[in-house]
């Protein structure tokens, strides 16, 4: 095992020999919007996200699916198996088939393979003091979705929303190869600060993020404002508590956006400085939705964040 639970990775790493090794990862979870085709897409886009962020490409996956067979339609089902399909089909990976149980609620996502050789797999424990952060896809997703959820949100931004999470992290870990990085994790449930602790925790050391440079999707300062932000934010936002330090002029408002908990959200990179512009430009140029220098990491207390405005 070269990549296991102790440094709350993203995947799990076997190593085959000294040029192959197995990584493997699983993810799924309830709709998070109405469109039935888009959820599918969504939810594909953020299970295949994991082997990304280890600058792994996906080769093949299974489908897991919990399905009201009784309370809703199977033409729903179909549409979020169609939506799975035509994700995986752009990201150049089969599924090779699945398993359905009957559920209270629907549930979709996947159990996805890659293979890789071990030395070049990207993990999240080689951050080192000096390294830029680079964030791939702007923050506001969850915020959003519950701002979906009780129809505050305009069709325009919930388009913009769902473009976001259909959008495949291949082009971070295109370019993650392609220059050449320390470190990489991407940013999910745990919100921007939980995955950047956690990488922070697996490499020993601190960070400073710089709030301004911050991407982060339209209309969801306005929604975060009338407090409408889901629990997963508030969880996180009271976990991370003691590990962040707060510029006094960071704004609870600010704090909870960068604490939101996404679905299929960006990549988050450790690279060194004098790569950082090459990285840029390299994500710029396989279409990645930002390329955003977002803060640096820095010697310190093992997992501790400073956010400055």
């Amino acid at each position: 095992m070269l990549i296991g639970v102790a440094t709350s990775d993203d995947v799990g790493v076997y190593v085959l020999n000294e040029e192959m090794a197995l990584v493997l990862t699983t993810d799924f979870f309830t709709p998070i919007v109405d469109d039935p085709y888009a959820f599918g897409q969504i939810a594909v886009a953020n299970a295949l996200s994991d082997l990304y962020a280890k600058g792994v490409e996906p080769l093949v996956a299974l489908n897991l699916v919990g399905f009201p067979a009784k309370r809703l339609p199977l033409r729903l089902l179909s549409e979020i198996l169609r939506g799975g399909s035509d994700k995986a089909r752009e990201a150049g990976v089969v599924i090779l088939g699945g398993h359905t149980v009957d559920d209270l609620e629907p549930k979709y996502g996947l159990a996805v393979l890659g293979l890789a050789r071990p030395a070049e797999i990207i993990p999240n424990s080689g951050a080192r003091p000096g390294d830029h952060l680079i964030l791939t896809k702007p923050l506001g997703l969850g915020i959003i979705t519950t701002g979906i959820k009780r129809e505050r949100v305009s069709p325009e931004i919930e388009a913009e929303a769902i473009r976001v999470m259909t959008t495949l992290n291949r082009a971070a870990a295109r370019a993650m190869r392609q220059i050449g990085v320390h470190a990489a994790t991407d940013v999910t449930g745990y919100g921007l600060l939980g995955h950047l602790r956690n990488l922070l925790v697996a490499s020993g050391v601190s960070a400073t993020i710089w709030l301004s440079r911050v991407p982060v999707l339209t209309g969801t300062w306005e929604l975060v404002a009338e407090r409408i932000v889901p629990g997963g934010t508030l969880a996180n936002h009271a976990y991370l508590a003691p590990f962040v330090d707060w510029a006094p002029d960071v704004s609870e408002d600010a704090q909870l956006v960068l604490c939101d908990a996404q679905t299929s959200g960006g990549v988050l990179i450790a690279v060194a400085s004098e790569r950082t512009e090459a990285l840029c430009e390299a994500l710029r140029e396989n279409g990645a939705l930002a390329a955003s220098v977002i803060g640096e990491i820095t010697a310190g207390a093992e997992g501790r964040v400073r956010v400055l405005p």
